[in-house]
């Protein structure tokens, strides 16, 4: 598996969110927090398939959006890189949407027993790491 310190990558098959992106989602989290800088070189797509037990065309999916979002330069038989990324601006829409998603994720926080404390200490740590 991917590893950072104590960060690794882990996969749900039973969430309903496909598994390609469940690998975006989580190297895009890596890539945000710094556990990857311009010029590493990701793992190999058949490795990380061995590491979390899913068929390689998976991990090349998820490779390929990470790329298309600007992250990874891919080239046949180099490898991921991951590349200065231009942050874009975002736009009122996708502001409405981000508040959106994140309601919608606190309402799922809290039905599944988090109380609202233990979410705000979350949401104040992950604030602290993209601050750093």
């Amino acid at each position: 598996m991917i590893k950072e310190e104590t960060t690794v990558l882990r996969i749900d098959l039973a969430s309903p969110a496909p598994v390609y992106r469940q690998i975006a989602d989580g190297l895009r989290a890596l890539l945000v927090h710094g556990a990857f800088k311009p010029g590493d070189r990701l793992p190999t797509v058949r490795q990380v398939a061995i590491d979390l037990a899913v068929h390689h065309n998976t991990v090349a999916q998820a490779y390929r959006l990470l790329a298309e979002e600007g992250w990874l330069d891919l080239r046949r038989h180099s490898g991921a890189t991951v590349i200065e990324r231009r942050w874009p601006r975002p736009s009122v829409a996708s502001r409405e949407n981000f508040s959106q998603r994140l309601r919608e994720l606190t309402a799922r926080a809290v039905a599944d027993g988090l109380d609202a404390k233990a979410i705000a200490q979350q949401l104040d740590t992950l604030s602290d790491e993209l601050n750093k």
